[in-house]
């Protein structure tokens, strides 16, 4: 129910966000600070939208450092299950270590053939993850029962599911900056086709999410783990093939919602610091940036838990509610009619993730990081 209520939701939030990149005539909000600064004025504009899309960006970035690791890990394991195991870790190291070079891309456009095979690569192992449950067939005493635990701990586990939830809909931060490449025209204003866009993504987002969720916990009942694909270990070749497109997949999606962080950081280094622009100033700002997100994976590699606090604290606003505050305040909707009702429920619903998630993901990485041993 959660699922499919957070699919529509954040389709109309996207829908909105899409409206509202020409809504002023002449005018193309390029950025979702330039909207957020049309909306709620220049000061309290960017101190509502910036520290949002940035958690987003950024959040999106460490877990795909974690999630690279593991999977390279585990393609290892299963490719070469004689070879010395190395640490977690250094997986992650060794996955970071490609973004150094591919940083260095200039902007979105030179980023989209590496997007292009990522988008591929998530159909394709979304496919091999669902398939392969279903072939797996339902784990000896399967139980779908709620974990024995405390009612404190369940009631945060359940918080933190709704922040992992909101994870999977984390376009919209990025979502003007990609609309801003499309050109526009009287006659063909880019809303047109960044909406069909936006459909094709959403329509493929539900067949690799839906399925993946639901056979998944089918097979493994209450047993399944925070990436199915760590359960599954036969056919080994196809297993395997399936970690080596996940580690693809996140490889083009962490420079996509890094480029909107290097330009603001170029931007900050060249206005601020009068840092002039040029191959130095890339070559600084993009490694260090790359070098935080790979320190920060490596400390803290607990993916659910990533996933709940960074799906409450960031994605929720930026995909649930913001969006929808926004279309209130600049299109003005009828008080009482279907749009004005539909915002509201959008923005209390999306609020309420965002305060329970937040709590629920960060409460599990204190608890897991207490039991965990660190650069394991």
């Amino acid at each position: 129910m959660v699922m499919v209520l957070s699919w529509c939701m954040t389709l109309n939030t996207m829908w909105q966000m899409i409206q509202l990149h020409e809504c002023v005539p002449g005018t193309r909000f390029d950025r979702y600070i330039d909207l957020g600064r049309y909306a709620f004025g220049p000061k309290l504009g960017g101190w509502i939208v910036l520290p949002q899309q940035l958690i987003v960006q950024v959040g999106c970035d460490i877990v795909y450092m974690v999630t690279g690791g593991k999977c390279l890990k585990k393609f290892m394991e299963i490719a070469c299950a004689s070879c010395k195991q190395l640490r977690q870790s250094y997986w992650i190291l060794i996955f970071g270590g490609v973004h150094f070079f591919l940083s260095q891309l200039p902007n979105f456009n030179s980023v989209a053939g590496v997007s292009l095979a990522a988008a591929i690569m998530s159909l394709s192992y979304s496919t091999i993850a669902w398939a392969g449950c279903l072939s797996h067939g339902r784990i000896d005493n399967v139980s779908y029962e709620y974990k024995n635990t405390s009612p404190t701990d369940y009631m945060f586990r359940v918080f933190n599911a709704l922040g992992q939830i909101s994870f999977a809909f984390a376009g919209h931060a990025v979502a003007l900056e990609i609309q801003a490449t499309i050109p526009s025209t009287p006659e063909r204003p880019s809303k047109i086709p960044m909406w069909k866009g936006a459909l094709g993504a959403y329509f493929i987002n539900a067949i690799c999410y839906f399925p993946v969720a639901m056979i998944g916990y089918w097979a493994f009942g209450q047993d399944v783990d925070d990436n199915v694909l760590m359960a599954l270990k036969r056919p080994a070749w196809l297993i395997a093939s399936a970690n080596l497109m996940v580690v693809v997949h996140v490889i083009g999606s962490y420079q996509v919602y890094a480029m909107p962080v290097f330009d603001l950081l170029e931007r900050i280094m060249v206005k601020r610091l009068n840092f002039p622009p040029g191959i130095a100033l890339r070559l600084i700002t993009r490694s260090a940036y790359v070098a935080f997100t790979l320190f920060v994976g490596v400390t803290f590699p607990f993916f659910g838990d990533l996933l709940g606090f960074f799906g409450g604290f960031g994605f929720a606003p930026t995909s649930y509610f913001l969006p929808s505050i926004m279309w209130l305040v600049i299109k003005k909707p009828k008080r009482f009619s279907l749009k004005w009702f539909t915002n509201w429920g959008c923005i209390f619903i999306g609020v309420f993730i965002m305060l329970a998630s937040t709590i629920g993901g960060l409460r599990n990485i204190v608890t897991d990081a207490s039991t965990y041993s660190f650069y394991t």
